[in-house]
C-alpha cells in the first residue's frame, strides 16, 4: 500500500508502477499499450504514464458511466485559437474546426454535436474561467477540463497605434471605432468585466455596426481600417501585423466527455502539443503560456 501511495503522488508512472497501481501484471500493461487501449507516452524508448490520464482511463470504465455513448461528431467547436487551430492541422487529428464563441462551444457540447470545445468564458462574480457551474455544464457526469494554455487578452490596434491609445480610458468618446464580439463570446463578456471593473460606461463607446464572429475577423476588420480598435488575443495581433496593449492574463481550456478524451483525434492532438516544434510555435506567435498544457482542471 505504501508503493500505491508513492506512485500515486507522482506525475508520470513506469509500467512496474502502473501495474502496481492497478493491480494487474505488468504483461498486461504492455497488452493493453500494444491495443493502443491504455494511455502512454514514450520517452527514450521507456514507457510513462500520466497519473491523470490514467485515472481518466479507469474513470472511463466505471460500470454505469457510460450512458452517453451515442457518437459524437469529429468537431471541435467553441473559441477560436490560432495556436489550436494550427495544432490541429499539424498534427493530423481530423477534427473539423466549427469556432463560433465559447458560448457557441457549450450549446454544441451540451447537444452532442462537437466531441470538444474550446472555452474561455470568465465568471465575472468569481474573476475565475471556465467554471462548469456557471456555463450550465454541471450537470455533464462525465466532464472532463483540459488545460490548453493561458493567454495575454489586450487591445489590438492599427499598425503603428496613430491614436496613441494606451487604455481602455481612451476608447471612450467618438474618435475611436471599437471593433466587438457577439454577446455569448469570451472577449466579449472580458470586455464587459474590464470597462465595469474600470468604471467606463460602455454606452460611451462607439461600436462597429455588426461584431466580430472570431479573433481573426475582429483583427482583420482593424488591419483594414473599419475599426480602430478591439479587444483580442496577442497572438491574433501578430498574424496581422497590429499594434498590441495587453490588458488581461486568462484560461482557456478544453471541454469535453471524459470517453472523447480517449479517441484517437484527442490524444493526437495532445501528443503533438508535447513536441518541441509545437513549442517553438507557440513562441512564436505570442502571448501564450504553455506550462499547464494538458492539465486535467476539472474532472466530473
Amino acid at each position: 500500500m505504501d508503493t500505491d501511495r508513492g506512485s500515486a503522488s507522482r506525475a508520470y508512472l513506469t509500467t512496474a508502477e502502473v501495474a502496481d497501481y492497478l493491480r494487474l501484471k505488468e504483461r498486461k500493461v504492455y497488452d493493453l499499450v500494444r491495443q493502443g487501449a491504455m494511455p502512454c507516452v514514450r520517452v527514450t524508448g521507456k514507457l510513462l504514464f500520466p497519473r491523470q490520464s490514467i485515472d481518466l482511463w479507469l474513470m472511463n470504465h466505471l460500470e454505469g458511466d457510460r450512458a452517453s455513448s451515442r457518437p459524437v461528431p469529429v468537431v471541435l467547436a467553441g473559441s477560436q485559437d490560432p495556436l489550436l487551430e494550427w495544432a490541429v492541422r499539424e498534427s493530423g487529428a481530423g477534427l473539423a474546426l466549427l469556432c463560433h464563441g465559447s458560448g457557441d462551444g457549450v450549446r454544441r457540447l451540451l447537444a452532442g454535436e462537437a466531441m470538444v470545445a474550446g472555452l474561455h468564458l470568465l465568471d465575472a462574480h468569481s474573476g475565475g474561467y471556465n467554471r462548469p457551474e456557471a456555463l450550465g455544464l454541471s450537470g455533464m457526469r462525465d466532464l472532463v477540463m483540459v488545460r490548453w494554455a493561458t493567454r495575454r487578452q489586450g487591445l489590438l490596434l492599427a499598425p503603428d497605434n496613430p491614436l496613441g491609445i494606451t487604455g481602455l480610458e481612451d476608447l471612450a468618446g467618438d474618435k475611436v471605432r471599437l471593433a466587438h464580439r457577439q454577446p455569448d463570446a469570451g472577449a466579449q463578456r472580458l470586455l464587459t468585466w474590464l470597462l465595469a471593473r474600470a468604471g467606463i460606461d460602455a454606452s460611451r463607446l462607439r461600436f462597429t455596426a455588426h461584431p466580430s464572429l472570431n479573433e481573426d475577423d475582429l483583427a482583420l476588420a482593424i488591419h483594414q481600417g473599419e475599426a480602430d480598435a478591439g479587444l483580442g488575443v496577442e497572438a491574433a495581433a501578430r498574424r496581422q501585423g497590429l499594434a498590441f496593449v495587453p490588458l488581461h492574463l486568462e484560461a482557456f481550456d478544453l471541454a469535453l466527455r471524459r470517453r472523447s478524451y480517449f479517441e484517437p483525434p484527442i490524444q493526437r492532438l495532445l501528443s503533438f502539443a508535447r513536441e518541441t516544434r509545437f513549442a517553438e510555435r507557440a513562441e512564436a506567435l505570442g502571448g501564450y503560456d504553455i506550462s499547464e498544457l494538458g492539465r486535467v482542471v476539472y474532472n466530473a
